[in-house]
């Protein structure tokens, strides 16, 4: 099963996890705790303000994205990622579904760096950790790209067609960021993947990508086309 997965999905999968290993290794001694404060994302903090940590550095808006709060927290994301992320990169192939993953994952970094910024000045501080903002872009592409698939609506048990689940975690995105405080998820983050997405998704649509460019155009992974033949292939066995 794990071996369907394609490439690139299955290595965010693996990197994910191994990130979070090294997180809870470092966090059993008390002389490397603090280390992962520094690949976490903190907000840019005025020089009139003063924080306890590194404050914010620009890989940050890259190591944040494979960072997880808990094993929930990896899991949920984890989950979503094969789900939403497989039949994309089947679909556009390695190289276009990579480059998709990364501007969404750092494109909700940066939104999420400005509102946790001008929060500082409200005497909140706010780190961010998470692939959330990457994963909400892919299912944003999912629901763009197969709209009437059914889906089920996690962590509840209801199916629903791709776009609808989409409008459903846009609106609770921003009813959430808006108007809560303080729920410890970084919910402009994860509009700021489906928005960064959107405009991704509209620009390749409009300026079509030469064959063998960097958004991919006609061009497909030949791995991703092996294991696409290779399902196929089982669908056809007559079992006698």
């Amino acid at each position: 099963m794990f071996s369907s997965i394609p490439s690139v999905t299955r290595k965010l999968l693996i990197a994910n996890v191994v990130v979070f290993l090294l997180q809870s290794l470092l966090s059993l001694s008390e002389s490397t705790r603090g280390w992962a404060l520094w690949f976490e994302m903190w907000p840019w903090v005025p020089s009139q303000f003063s924080v306890d940590g590194p404050g914010f550095m620009p890989w940050q808006l890259l190591t944040s994205g494979f960072m997880h709060g808990g094993v929930g927290h990896l899991v949920f994301n984890m989950l979503a990622l094969v789900m939403f992320g497989a039949s994309l990169e089947y679909e556009w192939g390695a190289r276009r579904y990579a480059i998709y993953y990364f501007i969404c994952l750092i494109g909700s970094a940066l939104l999420q760096l400005l509102f946790a910024s001008i929060a500082i000045y409200e005497g909140q501080l706010y780190l961010t950790l998470g692939a959330s903002g990457a994963i909400y872009g892919l299912l944003l592409g999912y629901g763009m790209l197969f709209p009437n698939r059914r889906v089920t609506l996690l962590p509840f048990p209801i199916v629903l067609k791709a776009r609808t689940l989409v409008i459903i975690y846009a609106l609770a995105s921003v009813f959430y960021g808006v108007f809560t405080t303080g729920t410890g998820v970084a919910h402009f983050a994860h509009l700021g993947g489906m928005i960064v997405g959107w405009f991704v998704i509209r620009y390749w649509r409009a300026h079509p990508p030469s064959s063998g460019g960097p958004g991919g155009g006609p061009r497909r992974d030949p791995r991703v086309e092996a294991l696409r033949e290779r399902r196929k292939a089982s669908k056809l066995r007559v079992v006698k």
